[in-house]
């Protein structure tokens, strides 16, 4: 009998307990849906403050129809292809995921994946600098690109320890590289030609924000002079096919950013180092630095209804003629491009753009904006050459483009851009119509 009756006392408690948390579930659940229906500022600020983790990235989506030829001798034998039909293509230029930590106390982490135009930066290509034959294209080591990895250290707004794989923010399109920070359907076409882009490499960075000022200055592994060329320049020494990147020569980078003058950014920066040493084949470089030096100066003018961006590159490299000769006497199987290379190069360019809605009643528009926009570009990989080195005057080119964005949301842009690509008088010029979809925000 005491048993039954203690049994029964034990139900009835168990039971009191769960309602009783039903009940504290129910009251703070309908607290919170009355919360949530005033302005959620408040609690949008206590989120970010307590939330830990980020997470976030960008994408793009492009179709495009190219109105010339795609042989690999257009530029050798321009005439034989002047009247081409042209082709199209598909394409994912850039998806990347971002993840960010708070650990507190000051200390984060960032990261970011690449996966570029869809594949596992392993493609075949024709090349069209030599024979034509197919080759097989590796970017960098590895199934995918680790664009970011960092843990950082914050002192305070003025100073910032970055440490690991970090972006060199060199020129504009490699600090300001998100889909919504640029008018054309592709990056940058001069700056993503000449220089690497985006541009990452493993070192340490020191950043921070004084009143008007922003800078950064950055210690990092060198480019591999092995992999330079006619038609980009240094832009494939930053990568590496191997599972590791050699860093027997160093270099240094920094940025300077300045807001003091109303709706502008003006922004310098550049890059010294070497790159000789930075290859598995040392010998064929004996006793040669291949200097890499790039200044750039960018501006960014942005009112709530127009808005202009430009920029301008100029980079020098020592040794060029002795590093051409060294790599087209590469050893078969090299990653060499085993072609010849400038001692200058150059990029330049501006564009603009109107939101044609702001002429219209906002309220029936709400935040949606669209953007017409014009463009110009002047970039040669191949600007000065030394000693024995040709120029190739085919690398020498000007485009013009136009077209519009359309912004539904500030994290989403529907672009359509028609180009115009100038050649010198020998060529072909070449004519191209794309079309692309691109977000850029975070989730969390």
């Amino acid at each position: 009998m005491l048993l039954c009756t203690t049994k029964k006392k034990l139900t009835m408690g168990i039971k009191r307990f769960f309602l009783s948390v039903f009940a504290i579930l129910t009251i703070f659940n309908v607290y919170s849906e009355n919360s949530s229906s005033k302005d959620n500022s408040e609690t949008k600020s206590i989120t970010n403050q307590t939330s830990k983790l980020t997470l976030g990235g960008y994408g793009e989506a492009v179709m495009s129809r190219m109105f010339y030829s795609n042989n690999y001798k257009r530029y050798s034998d321009a005439t034989k292809y002047a009247d081409a039909t042209g082709y199209g293509q598909f394409d994912l230029p850039h998806v990347v995921f971002f993840v960010g930590y708070d650990f507190g106390k000051g200390w984060s982490l960032g990261s970011e994946i690449e996966f570029e135009h869809g594949g596992t930066e392993s493609a075949v290509e024709i090349e069209e600098e030599e024979t034509g034959e197919y080759e097989s294209e590796i970017e960098r080591g590895g199934e995918v690109a680790l664009e970011q990895f960092w843990i950082q250290k914050s002192f305070g707004k003025s100073l910032n320890l970055r440490m690991g794989h970090i972006i060199v923010p060199v020129g504009l399109t490699n600090q300001y590289h998100l889909p919504t920070e640029f008018f054309t359907v592709y990056r940058n076409e001069g700056e993503s030609t000449i220089l690497p882009c985006t541009w990452h490499e493993t070192g340490v960075s020191l950043w921070g924000k004084l009143d008007t000022w922003r800078y950064e200055v950055l210690f990092v592994a060198g480019l591999d002079a092995n992999r330079f060329g006619s038609k980009d320049w240094i832009k494939g020494g930053a990568g590496s096919p191997y599972e590791f990147k050699l860093a027997t020569a160093y270099a240094g980078a920094f940025r300077l950013d300045n807001y003091s003058i109303k709706n502008w950014r003006l922004g310098l920066s550049g890059y010294i180092g070497n790159s000789a040493a930075n290859t598995l084949e040392p010998d064929k470089f004996k006793d040669l630095k291949g200097t890499v030096t790039v200044g750039s100066f960018d501006f960014h003018y942005d009112s709530p209804n127009f808005i202009v961006r430009g920029n301008c590159d100029y980079g020098h490299l020592t040794n060029s003629e002795a590093i051409t000769i060294a790599n087209n006497n590469s050893r078969k199987g090299s990653p060499s491009p085993k072609t010849a290379i400038a001692s200058d190069a150059i990029a330049a360019s501006v564009e603009a753009g109107y939101d044609i809605f702001s002429i219209i009643n906002r309220t029936s528009l709400g935040n949606n904006k669209l953007y017409v926009f014009g463009r110009y570009d002047y970039y040669d990989s191949m600007y000065k050459t030394s000693g024995s080195v040709i120029d190739n005057e085919c690398w020498s080119r000007q485009r013009i483009a136009g077209g519009i964005n359309y912004k539904p949301l500030k994290d989403i842009v529907i672009k359509a851009e028609y180009s115009h690509r100038i050649f010198k008088s020998q060529y072909n010029n070449e004519n191209t119509l794309s079309i692309g979809i691109a977000y850029a925000g975070f989730f969390k």
